[in-house]
């Protein structure tokens, strides 16, 4: 949850609660919204209480802690890095880095961020939506698949240790 006015590179972006329900996606009809950006992160630390990722999309990048699930909400702060920093963090990260593709797709007033993930994850297709409460209702767009929200396997600090393509079936 990103403060979008513009705050500054040493600006802190947003304290509080993070409220997110995650997909996976069907067929490819979410492509229609752009090519997305690239997006590279690692994790200083993957404890399930609390991880510390560090994020690079495009020339921006982000240290963000996120706390333990509480259901669908959990602590989330999140602080602008220079680039170069987040670079050398990324070099200190455990395990192997997440890629992916973001794309930003709006559909009946709400903002959906669709990753396409790359490397050890390809093939998986995954949406996100923030809400502000648990109970906050959405139109469902016509890509939306299962719902992962509860699913520890999808979490982003799970897939660098256990990636989707060493799944078995």
């Amino acid at each position: 949850m990103r403060n979008r006015d513009g705050a500054g590179l040493n600006e802190r972006f947003a304290m509080g609660i993070e409220i997110e329900r995650k997909f996976l996606v069907l067929g490819e009809a979410w492509k229609d919204s752009g090519p997305g950006e690239f997006i590279s992160q690692g994790y200083l630390n993957r404890d399930p209480a609390r991880t510390v990722r560090v994020r690079i999309k495009g020339e921006s990048a982000w240290l963000t802690i996120k706390g333990k699930n509480q259901g669908l909400a959990r602590a989330e702060f999140e602080y602008a890095l220079p680039l170069a920093d987040a670079k050398q963090l990324l070099a200190l990260c455990e395990g192997p880095r997440i890629e992916k593709i973001r794309r930003e797709v709006q559909h009946a007033g709400m903002s959906w961020e669709v990753d396409e993930f790359l490397g050890n994850n390809a093939g998986l297709v995954v949406a996100e939506i923030e809400l502000n409460n648990a109970e906050q209702e959405f139109e469902r767009p016509p890509w939306l698949g299962e719902e992962v929200s509860h699913d520890a396997r999808y979490f982003n600090s799970q897939l660098a240790n256990n990636p989707y393509t060493c799944w078995g079936e």
